[in-house]
């Protein structure tokens, strides 16, 4: 068994037992049976389904929504959660007949003579989900929906540190069997399981474990999708107003305790409005309310993993001690057994504090001032990640110019981290922030399937005296 920490009071209140490498054996032989009838079902049966199961997850919302509340330790974000993956189920399930359909299209000539081609999408037969736990439910079942519209059955390993939702939302799971959907409790050792069982792994989580799960894939010799960690960079223009900057990089940066991929994590100002944007966001970060005394109320929330406190507290003392100034936040606060820290803005900071290099995963803002937009992108490009950027201008044709310069998947321009809300724009992850085909788009279904190319002889088949030494040609 393993002990489970609760992220509000520290106590261990929970435990799992995680799956073995033959129950999770048996638990795939058992899904891939039932994945060729779910298969054989139309597209449209398949949608019906997913949306029967989308509006089955919303009546267990309560009790989903209550041990997503434990599990993380911030009750609107868990409700978000919730109604978002409803929605996901409605989407898809409403997209993917036409866009399968649009997928195959009809027979059509060859450019070679007598031959008709058509294509037919085969899904993979198994596909295997390694998630995180800083949106336990969300990321756990954002790669499973569309795989399971495109006829591909699922097995979901949530991460360890964030279990509590996994029986109830089974227990909603469980009223449509012919769905083949399982979710099972694990650890480190039940994912690496799972990359042989399976036939396409799709994983979210840090850079070292996806290096790890990249490299079981190739030797397992199946497809993998992974989206890795991120630095992103936020650029502030001259001309943006200085107010309004600061407070898109204050919500941008600290949404779930900045404990997101897509958080913003390095701010780079224009000189000329430097000292107004800091004043306005260090006015911000010292508003924000922790809710550590009442979970209604209050912005910041506790850290969901305690390690992550540590890292993120350790990454500030070494960037202090390099000659950074806090002018806000800065201390890891421990409050009825949670961890917490207040908004946290540092200047004086360099590229080679860890906390200008590494992923933070916290509600850290460290800020840089720029003379030329030339130092800007190239601060901004620099490291190793390339997940997501943001720029902020007055104009979005001015903001544009720039974003196009940066080396990331997604740029949100004159916004910050919109890769949160915008499900719709096909995306690559640049540098070590992953690898694979984009999870957002037509490419989130299309990748859980394989092209099979029909080509039909409608004229007369080659002879073998065709190749004839002496044939004329």
């Amino acid at each position: 068994m393993i002990q489970v920490r609760n992220p509000r009071t520290g106590e261990l209140d929970y435990a799992i037992d995680p799956l073995d490498a033959l129950r999770l054996a048996a638990l795939a032989t058992d899904l891939r049976d039932r994945q060729a009838q779910w298969a054989s079902r139309s597209t449209t049966e398949r949608a019906e389904m997913l949306r029967a199961l989308g509006a089955t997850i919303a009546r267990h919302a309560d009790a989903i929504g209550t041990a997503l509340t434990i599990d993380t330790g911030r009750r609107a974000i868990s409700r978000i959660e919730v109604e978002g993956t409803a929605r996901t189920f409605d989407r898809w399930a409403g997209l993917a007949p036409d866009l399968i359909a649009r997928s195959t299209g009809e027979a059509r000539p060859s450019a070679t003579p007598g031959v008709t081609v058509s294509t037919r999408l085969v899904p993979y037969p198994l596909v295997g989900v390694i998630s995180p736990w800083n949106f336990p439910l969300t990321l756990a079942l954002i790669d499973a929906i569309p795989a399971l519209a495109a006829g591909c059955a699922v097995i979901v390993k949530p991460s360890e540190v964030t279990p509590r939702f996994i029986r109830p939302l089974m227990a909603a799971i469980a009223e449509l069997p012919e769905v083949p959907l399982v979710v099972i409790e694990g650890d480190g050792a039940t994912g690496a399981a799972l990359v042989n069982a399976v036939d396409y792994v799709a994983f979210t989580g840090s850079v070292a474990t996806g290096r790890k799960v990249a490299a079981a894939a190739a030797a397992a010799f199946i497809p993998a999708s992974l989206e890795l960690g991120g630095k992103d960079p936020m650029i502030v223009l001259a001309s943006a107003d200085p107010a309004w900057a600061a407070q898109v990089a204050l919500r941008a940066s600290i949404v779930n305790t900045g404990q997101a991929c897509q958080s913003i994590e390095r701010v780079y100002v224009a000189r000329q409005i430097a000292e107004p944007f800091l004043s306005a966001l260090v006015a911000g970060a010292q508003a924000v309310r922790l809710n550590a005394e009442y979970i209604g109320s209050g912005e910041i929330g506790p850290f969901i993993f305690v390690r992550q406190a540590e890292i993120v507290q350790a990454q500030i003392d070494d960037a202090v001690a390099k000659g950074a100034t806090v002018l806000a936040g800065g201390t890891v606060e421990i409050v009825g057994g949670g961890h917490y820290l207040r908004p946290t803005v540092l200047i004086g900071v360099t590229p080679d504090m860890a906390i200008m290099a590494e992923e933070t995963f916290g509600p850290v803002i460290p800020v840089t001032v720029f003379d030329t937009i030339d130092q800007a992108v190239g601060l901004a490009n620099g490291g190793v990640f390339g997940l997501s950027a943001a720029v902020l201008a007055r104009s979005p044709e001015e903001a544009e110019a720039v974003a196009i310069r940066l080396n990331a998947g997604a740029i949100s321009i004159n916004d910050g981290s919109l890769t949160a809300m915008v499900w719709d724009a096909e995306k690559s992850s640049f540098g070590a922030s992953g690898l694979g085909p984009s999870r957002m788009g037509d490419s989130g279904l299309l990748r859980f399937v394989r092209k099979q190319a029909l080509l039909r002889q409608t004229g007369t088949a080659l002879p073998i005296q065709a190749y004839a030494e002496d044939a004329r040609r």
